[in-house]
């Protein structure tokens, strides 16, 4: 027999010859070191990405990112964070910036260049240009020393750590630490704006996000819809408020305008039971004491969670001064698809 090269490649299991254990040590390693990779990341974030968040600040026009293959994949994702966060940005394609779409670039922008090797040919062609321009350039590379870094205004420094296959080759840990790159400028933009989520709310109207940063006062009944009488009121006249404004339920307040109690139809039963008069009692018999407020500006979810809490179908907003402004109905809660 004959010695076997070095070169030589062994025969290939066949995939049913692999085991499940082996499958879910592969996963875990590609975990592992793009962790690793995020890791390592966090230690290259210095001053010049204070530099970079700043510039980005104060930019009076767009982000423009650019980047060729997976690079350019995650670069539309980070443009896509940076917008849905308060930051106007786009992602140019080098190729297609080339044929016409650089006509995009304004000297107002700024551009975030993504590119691993820093040695891309597409962002060689195009960069040259965009410098040309005198526009900031951002290089989000692993190599300082590369024609990207050489044309960059800053650099953020994405590491050089090992790509998470067996060939160190797909770019994996990379991409992920470029992506996380991407979203700590995001993050870091958002928190010096002081962007909260009311800002948030309102450019994510629709959707599961926009739902749960709906606030009470969103769905409120407010103005001639608000059932509210004194605590001298007459049992006709709590049955006509309710009845008129439909909700079941009335607010109940004293001279001041101050909320006192809530009547609801379920008082109504249970004070006839106890064999009241209707015709002889006033509104102050009928309410329950010390109802369940909510503030305006509280999260709509919030609201679900203290009906729950308390079982009951309705909740009156309250202003500082404790004046009723709105009522909130479960029903109003459903329809808005909070529940």
């Amino acid at each position: 027999m004959t010695e076997e090269s070095p070169t030589a490649q062994k025969p290939e299991k066949s995939p049913r010859e692999i085991s499940d254990d082996e499958i879910v040590q592969w996963g875990r390693n590609v975990v592992e070191l793009e962790a690793l990779g995020v890791a390592d990341l966090s230690e290259k974030i210095g001053s010049e990405f204070a530099t970079v968040v700043r510039l980005l600040h104060d930019c009076p026009g767009r982000v423009v990112i650019t980047g060729v293959g997976k690079s350019g994949i995650i670069g539309r994702k980070i443009a896509a964070t940076l917008t849905s966060t308060g930051t106007p940005a786009a992602f140019l394609h080098p190729v297609e910036g080339l044929h016409g779409d650089i006509g995009m670039v304004r000297r107002s922008d700024v551009i975030i260049a993504i590119s691993k090797s820093g040695n891309t040919e597409e962002l060689e062609n195009l960069l040259p240009i965009l410098k040309s321009m005198n526009v900031p350039i951002v290089a989000m590379t692993s190599n300082r020393d590369s024609f990207l870094g050489g044309q960059a205004t800053y650099i953020l420094d994405i590491g050089s750590t090992e790509e998470a296959c067996n060939m160190d080759l797909v770019p994996t840990t990379s991409t992920t630490s470029t992506l996380a790159l991407g979203d700590a400028l995001a993050v870091a933009l958002l928190s010096l704006r002081g962007f909260g989520p009311s800002d948030y709310r309102l450019l994510h109207p629709h959707g599961s996000i926009g739902r749960s940063l709906l606030t009470i006062a969103d769905l409120m009944h407010t103005g001639e819809e608000l059932p509210i009488v004194t605590l001298n009121a007459s049992a006709d006249t709590v049955l006509l408020e309710m009845t008129s404004k439909r909700l079941g339920t009335t607010c109940v307040v004293d001279e001041n305008g101050r909320m006192q109690g809530i009547i609801t139809d379920g008082d109504l039963r249970r004070s006839l039971e106890k064999g009241f008069d209707l015709g002889a009692v006033i509104a102050a018999d009928l309410m329950t004491e010390g109802p369940k407020t909510i503030e305006p500006d509280a999260l709509a979810a919030s609201a679900v969670v203290l009906m729950e809490d308390h079982q009951i179908t309705q909740l009156v907003i309250t202003d500082a001064e404790g004046t009723p402004v709105g009522i909130v109905h479960l029903h109003d809660l459903l329809r808005a698809k909070v529940v």
